[in-house]
């Protein structure tokens, strides 16, 4: 397994960063509109951005490159833009951004795109506990510079209009969310949550251990000794930065894994549960309902049944 927790972690919320809007204009405009997802992000392309949401004492003032992560807000308030004359007001239902883009200025015009983040359930909690309420991702920090490039790349295929730019927009879509993720990372103070721990130089060996080998019985000493610490200091700081004690991080990791096979895959409950260190069915199929509200078969039968139907 590799080495890569975040890649990891990833795949198995299967997170999809995907562009939800965008618009170009001119002068003074604002913007207002409900958030319907869980997780948005919102870039400037070009051109100084106001953003206000639920839960800021101020706005806060966004440049070229910056992305806002709103995570679990119901309503946004964007404005920008100089001049005279009252602001134009933009619809965020009513626009499109490919229509909306074509030919769109960098040097005149303030350029703002929208994106969603799609997670599944697995994954939800898990994700938007790790992250703050409202984040702001700065474009001019050195960690940026690859979100910079990959922003002005997404821009260049939803306003170039060319052949196969809806394939392109997805890819490029995957990668600003994992640069802003990368972004933040390395600017911002987390909550606790998984993210946080990814960050941390003295848990990263153990989260590693616990990611190559997540059905091995790991006894607090010896991941204690990846770390480098004491027994307590170890579990103390593990606490503090991942939220949960190593033992419950283990378990929502193997869930997981399990959602996944049950998803994905044609694995007996009886293998799988021996592979993720259970000592019988029921003990696993105990588990798994505990964490996900419903029998493993159960589970398999909904999620495949969902599939088929989309």
């Amino acid at each position: 397994m590799s080495g890569d927790q975040l890649s990891e972690v990833f795949d198995l919320i299967e997170v999809r960063g995907l562009l939800s809007g965008g618009f170009a204009v001119r002068g003074p405009w604002v913007s207002r509109g409900v958030i319907r997802d869980s997780l948005k992000l919102l870039a400037v392309v070009s051109g100084r951005v106001r953003l206000m949401t639920d839960g800021l004492d101020r706005p806060i003032d966004l440049a070229p490159g910056d992305v806002a992560v709103l995570n679990s807000r119901s309503w946004v308030e964007l404005r920008g833009g100089t001049g005279d004359g009252p602001p134009v007001e933009l619809v965020p239902e009513e626009i499109d951004p490919g229509a909306a883009l074509v030919g769109a200025d960098l040097d005149v015009d303030d350029i703002v795109l929208g994106g969603r983040v799609d997670i599944n359930d697995a994954g939800r909690a898990l994700l938007l506990q790790a992250l703050p309420p409202v984040g702001h991702v700065r474009g001019t920090a050195a960690s940026a510079t690859a979100l910079g490039t990959s922003l002005d790349r997404l821009f260049d295929e939803v306003s170039g209009n060319r052949i196969g730019s809806a394939f392109a927009i997805r890819q490029y879509c995957q990668l600003v969310l994992l640069e802003v993720v990368r972004a933040y990372l390395d600017q911002a103070a987390l909550p606790p949550g998984w993210l946080r721990a990814l960050a941390d130089d003295r848990l990263r060996p153990v989260l590693a251990l616990m990611h190559a080998e997540p059905g091995r019985h790991w006894g607090l000493d010896e991941l204690a000794r990846a770390a480098a610490m004491s027994r307590t200091s170890f579990a103390e700081r593990f606490r503090t930065v991942a939220g949960v004690p190593p033992v419950a991080y283990l378990n929502r990791l193997r869930m997981m894994l399990a959602q996944r096979a049950l998803r994905d895959d044609d694995a007996r409950v009886g293998s799988l549960a021996a592979e993720l260190g259970y000592s019988s069915d029921s003990a696993f199929s105990t588990a798994f309902k505990r964490e996900v509200g419903e029998s493993p078969l159960r589970y398999r039968y909904r999620v495949r049944e969902e599939a088929s139907a989309r």
